[in-house]
């Protein structure tokens, strides 16, 4: 991945790989940008793929966990890629727009991707490809994003996923509220144009924040990164991505089995959490740090930040059984279970079928 050139912009602290901003020298003001303003996020790093061909959306409706076969020109959605045994593996972000269903993934993952579709494309008329050196990735987050995108003469989607094309090349797709209900929209660009592009939406009124700001309001909403807040292990039903990235009435496609099978005992293995860390040590805790009860390890760690207004926060994945009130430590520090993140409670139904499957474990169903 090539140096982004928004990291030629004054104060400029690049991510570990070199690749995009971390910040421009206030993260917590940046912060404050994206919660109260309107801020300019530089998310290139990540990899873009395209799926263009008649057969695309049938295609990739049998592939995913979400129903894709009658996605409408100017929609969008997220969906998953699943192991035979229901375990995530890949997490896109797509747009169909012009007769080309667009996807991004996390950095870094894209080859793997364009070769697994690569390799199932059998007779079908559809052409995947790798377009990350083409194209790139904006954030625009804030409830001033509106007024930024119009004073740059650019559409605002009516509603979460919705995509409008852009003069010039591009996307712009609006995307689900970040932090505590900041708009998001995110902006397809040339990548030869990132510079120019962004330059334009910072004359219109937006100010440059660093993905270190907006990686603390995406854990302040739960939304988690595949392999920094999920593991080999991780299923739909242990995170959001159920409700997002999942169409629980669709089947037949690789891992459903699992995830309808959990869904209806009502019951996943674990689930993802916001952690709130006392704090008291410079150094964050690493993704894949154990979350520990006493000498029980009943978690991970994923993606720890400093918050502005939450303090020192993370993503976890703990264990079912974790009460809500637990006292935790994770990396040395000592951690507590957001009260928002307590277990959901049964319905009737899934209390049944759970009831049914242990008559049936101890032989005891009624005949």
């Amino acid at each position: 991945m090539t140096a982004s050139p928004l990291l030629s912009l004054p104060g400029a602290v690049p991510v570990e790989d070199g690749s995009v901003p971390a910040h421009y020298g206030d993260p917590l003001r940046e912060q404050r940008a994206l919660a109260e303003g309107a801020g300019l996020v530089d998310r290139s790093d990540r990899d873009v793929l395209t799926v263009p061909g008649a057969d695309r959306l049938s295609w990739l409706h049998s592939l995913t966990s979400q129903h894709l076969d009658r996605l409408a020109d100017g929609a969008g959605t997220e969906a998953l890629l699943l192991s035979p045994n229901g375990h995530v593996e890949h997490h896109l972000v797509l747009a169909e727009l012009g007769g080309t269903t667009w996807a991004d993934v996390e950095p870094g993952t894209g080859a793997a991707l364009r070769d697994f579709l690569d390799r199932m494309r059998f007779m079908l008329r559809v052409e995947p490809a790798l377009v990350t050196g083409e194209w790139a990735l904006l954030s625009l987050v804030g409830p001033r994003a509106g007024e930024v995108l119009a004073a740059a003469g650019l559409p605002l989607p009516p509603a979460p996923y919705a995509v409008a094309a852009t003069d010039g090349g591009g996307w712009v797709r609006r995307m689900p509220p970040l932090g505590d209900g900041a708009d998001a929209v995110d902006l397809l660009v040339p990548r030869a144009e990132l510079a120019a592009r962004a330059q334009a939406l910072r004359e219109a009124g937006a100010t440059p924040a660093g993905l270190d700001a907006f990686e603390a309001l995406r854990v302040e909403a739960r939304r988690p990164r595949i392999g920094v807040d999920t593991d080999h292990r991780t299923i739909p039903n242990e995170t959001g991505w159920l409700t997002t990235a999942v169409h629980l009435d669709k089947g037949c496609y690789r891992g459903q089995e699992t995830v309808a099978r959990v869904h209806n005992l009502g019951r996943p293995p674990r689930r993802l959490v916001l952690l709130h860390l006392d704090g008291l040590s410079e150094e964050l805790p690493a993704p894949g740090t154990p979350v520990s009860a006493g000498a029980r390890e009943v978690g991970r760690l994923g993606t720890v930040v400093r918050h502005h207004e939450l303090g020192v926060v993370g993503l976890a994945l703990v264990k079912q059984s974790v009460k809500t009130d637990a006292e935790l430590t994770a990396g040395g520090a000592r951690a507590a279970i957001d009260p928002d993140d307590a277990p959901a409670e049964l319905d009737d139904s899934r209390a049944a079928a759970r009831d049914r499957v242990r008559a049936v474990r101890s032989a005891t169903i009624p005949r």
